[in-house]
Parts: C-alpha cells; structure tokens; sequence
C-alpha cells in the first residue's frame, strides 16, 4: 500500500522549494515569455498571415507554454533530486521507509501543480497582449499535466544522473531547448520546404507542440492520438528506469 503521508511530505517540500524561489521559477519565465509575445505576437504577427485559420499571435501560444513547461520542468526537478545527492541529505530519503511509488507520486505530484500555475500565469500573461480560445480546456489540462510528469521524471533522471552542475544543466540548454525551438514553436510544420517537413518528423517535441496546439485550436501538424501515444510513451519509459534506478541504487550512493 501506498504510504500517503511520505507522499504528502515530499509533495509539499517540493512545491515549498518552488515557492521559495518564485522569482526564478515564475517571474522569469513569465517576462521571458511576455517578451516573446511583444516581438512575435506584436511586431511581427501583426504582418504573418493567419495559420490554420489561427491569428499568428495565437498561433504560437501552445509553443510558448510547451517551451517554457519543458524547461522549468526539467530544471526544477533535476534540481530536486541533484541537491540532495550533493549535500548528502539524499540518505535520509533511501533511507526512509518510503517506495519508489510514493516518491515518484510527490516528485511528480509536485511538477504537475508547478507546471499548471505556470500554465495559468502564462495564459493570463497572453490574453493581454492576443485573444485567444481554448477548443478542448480538459484534454489542455490533462496533456499539460502528462507533460509536466513525463518531463519531470526525465529531469529526475537526469539529477541523478548528473554528477556536477555541468551537466545538469547541459542537457536542457544544449538538446531540450533547441528542440523545442525546432520544434513548430513559432511555426508550422507544413511551412517547411521538402524534405525538411519530413526530417522535422524526428523531432519528438514536435508531437508534443502539435499536440497542446490541437487542444487549444483543434488543429495540429500531427494527428492527437500519435501526440498522446509518444507522451505516454516517453512516461513509462521514464517510470521504467527510474525503478531500474531505484531497485540497483545507480548513481544514488555515489
């Protein structure tokens, strides 16, 4: 059975730590975003023709929220996990009696609840600079949250992976952000000349841009279902290794 109260503990002291610093982890994302909006949205959507019947300033919203969810998701929960490992205070984790379940549940439990306050203060942000609808608000909330968790764990992986600051932040800057970049975040994939349309294809945080973007707009560049099956996909390999992780102690005692 599950232990809910250690679920609740980690919860709470992973959502305390992301209140602790909300400069960095609200503030900064949301001027950064407000920026993009004031050049894309502003400046040069008002000379971009209308996309798939979507003004261009709404256009790039689901790729704005999915490049700064990926980030701050990654980052956060890397952070998380690597600062233990770095003071130490790790052992008292592995020590504990909690499982892989319940500190899996908090750590992503957490990310969710991050990401979804971002998302909200991210959309508010928006709306006073575009109008905008949303088609499908639940299946937005449910796809934003099974993002937040699959990236959360990816973070979580790469926290424990990482044994220096180097790395904990090369991963994010130098392949997560770019691709996401690369990804229909301020465009669509059918703009693209042949073949690059189709090399675009390898890029999987297309399915995930694609996928949020059809939520808000009910149209995409990929079919839903594809999006949704590689976001599931992408969780339970995660899940698989950090239990791999958790069951032989990899890279946790070093």
């Amino acid at each position: 059975m599950i232990a809910w109260r250690s679920t609740w503990s980690i919860y709470k002291r992973e959502l305390f730590r992301f209140l602790r610093t909300a400069f960095q982890s609200v503030l900064a994302p949301v001027l950064t975003t407000s920026l993009y909006f004031i050049v894309f949205g502003a400046a040069i959507g008002a000379r971009m023709p209308d996309l798939g019947g979507v003004n261009y300033g709404a256009f790039i919203i689901p790729g704005l929220l999915m490049l700064t969810l990926l980030g701050e998701t990654t980052s956060n929960s890397s952070f998380g996990i690597y600062m233990p490992k770095f003071t130490g205070t790790i052992y008292e984790l592995l020590s504990a009696p909690v499982g892989v379940a319940e500190t899996l549940i908090g750590f992503v439990g957490a990310a969710a609840t991050k990401s979804l306050i971002l998302a909200t203060i991210i959309l508010v942000t928006a709306r006073l600079f575009v109008d905008y609808s949303i088609a499908h608000p639940l299946l937005a909330v449910i796809y934003i949250m099974l993002v937040a968790a699959a990236f959360s764990l990816f973070g979580f992986i790469l926290g424990i992976w990482a044994d220096n600051f180097e790395k904990l932040g090369i991963i994010p800057m130098l392949f997560l952000t770019p691709l996401t970049f690369l990804g229909g975040t301020f465009y669509s994939i059918d703009m693209l000349p042949k073949p690059w349309d189709t090399i675009a294809l390898a890029n999987p945080i297309v399915y995930l841009v694609s996928g949020l973007r059809w939520t808000f707009y009910g149209t995409a560049d990929v079919d839903i279902r594809v999006s949704f099956a590689i976001t599931l996909g992408f969780l339970a390999l995660c899940v698989g290794i950090i239990a791999y992780i958790f069951r032989t102690g990899w890279r946790l005692r070093a």
